[in-house]
């Protein structure tokens, strides 16, 4: 670090931060629109917001503004810049930190001693990750920092996270893993001059040591068998060799397509997806009972006592009231009975790990903001931020390290020994050894 003593420049304010970024913006489209670098847009604007909260620090410190006569006979005052250099992804940016006389102050923007200014650099990544616009993100930046950058910088600041988005689809993955879900929310997506309404595929991992990982996600307009084994043939070139138990929801062609990658897999219709397809049918006032009566069919011990369960709940009165009901699960029985083979251990997880259900409601918040997407592109970049989110808060709820990399992500699932020592059992051979 360089102290240099600028008392003469620190007597004149410096402009304010908002004409300091047009100046920043209107010299880069006169020179050509560079991002990152020496020299680069986003760097100019980190140093110029910055520095405006360094002076807003200040004044708070002093209890006094610049040029302000209370500051007189105070004891303390401002005493020049001190020269420092901080990293950040856009590049290094140049500060100038302000003194105080009496050397109390410690900033909290850029404390003393730190060299990378990580929460700065990512904060527009985050609030674009929480399903802020580009518009609320600028007038966000406007409010608090006075920094008055267009919506159309902010776009070209997270479209740098593209290039991470194709690596993080396709990484690597594990061998194996005893359960995978997979299923899709709807976006509005432009196509060929028009706006079509596609589905993003999620596929969520429960690995080795139960932790729960997004394996990755693929727009697709209609589903099919063609679709679904080029999805499951890319899982399997990034490793992907075999996985016990995979829960989906009615996914046309999804099945075939598994008994093809994965032949030993079992084919599970997931418990939850069931129990909300049920309710879509259900009238408000009676919700709360249906949800009871179906509870026998899915705690039961086998198929047979399931089945009675299910007979007893439709000519039950409300399964009278509400004859769809019923209807959802004779159409998926096939496809459900499989989960009453496994001991209530794998049963538990299977059911409480329903972790995609958790994350698509989470993802719908994300995107309820955009009316549409320019192209798949913009889609895959807000979701993949989103889930990066969402990972990230489960983690710190967790009490693991913050900030983890893309293939540490994820979260834990209760059970999870019981429910392996149980897999490995029925299941001889098919996990991996020393586990």
């Amino acid at each position: 670090m360089m102290n240099t003593s600028k008392t003469d420049r620190d007597v004149s304010a410096p402009p304010p931060v908002d004409e300091q970024i047009a100046r920043i913006i209107e010299q880069a489209q006169e020179q050509g629109l560079q991002l990152t670098g020496e020299g680069g847009l986003l760097p100019d604007m980190i140093k110029a917001a910055v520095e405006a909260a360094l002076r807003a620090e200040m004044a708070d410190h002093l209890g006094y503004d610049r040029h302000d006569r209370v500051g007189r006979g105070s004891g303390n005052s401002r005493n020049g810049l001190t020269a420092k250099t901080v990293q950040t992804t856009a590049g290094p940016v140049g500060l100038e930190v302000l003194r105080d006389r009496n050397g109390t102050f410690d900033p909290v923007t850029v404390p003393k001693g730190v060299r990378r200014l990580n929460d700065f650099d990512d904060m527009i990544m985050s609030l674009f990750a929480k399903g802020m616009t580009t518009r609320d993100i600028a007038e966000h930046l406007k409010v608090t920092y006075g920094a008055a950058v267009s919506h159309e910088t902010i776009a070209n600041i997270t479209d740098a996270i593209n290039e991470v988005v194709k690596e993080w689809r396709a990484r690597p993955l594990d061998e194996v893993y005893p359960i995978m879900y997979i299923d899709a929310i709807r976006l509005r997506i432009r196509d060929g001059g028009a706006v079509r309404m596609k589905a993003c595929h999620i596929a969520i991992g429960v690995d080795i040591d139960g932790v729960k990982r997004v394996l990755g996600m693929w727009i697709e307009q209609t589903e099919g068998a063609r679709f679904w084994a080029g999805v499951l043939t890319e899982l399997r070139n990034r490793g992907v060799k075999d996985v016990l138990i995979v829960c989906c929801d009615g996914l046309t062609g999804l099945p075939d397509a598994i008994a093809t990658a994965w032949p030993k897999a079992i084919v599970q219709t997931c418990v939850v997806h069931l129990i909300r397809d049920s309710m879509r049918y259900a009238t408000w006032k009676d919700r709360k009972v249906i949800a009871a009566g179906l509870r026998p069919i899915y705690t039961a011990a086998t198929a047979q006592a399931a089945e009675q369960a299910l007979e007893a709940f439709a000519v039950s009165a409300v399964g009278a009231r509400n004859p769809a009901v019923a209807d959802v699960w004779r159409r998926s029985w096939n496809e459900f009975i499989p989960f009453l083979d496994l001991p209530p251990e794998i049963r538990r997880v299977i059911y409480t790990t329903n972790a995609i259900e958790s994350m698509n409601y989470q993802l719908r918040k994300v995107t309820k903001t955009r009316g549409q997407f320019p192209n798949d592109e913009a889609a895959y970049k807000l979701l993949y931020l989103g889930i990066c989110d969402i990972e990230n808060r489960t983690i710190s709820r967790g009490g693991k390290p913050k900030n983890p990399s893309v293939t540490q992500r994820g979260s834990n699932t209760v059970g999870w020994k019981t429910a392996l020592n149980h897999f490995a059992i029925i299941y001889p051979g098919r996990l991996p050894e020393g586990i």
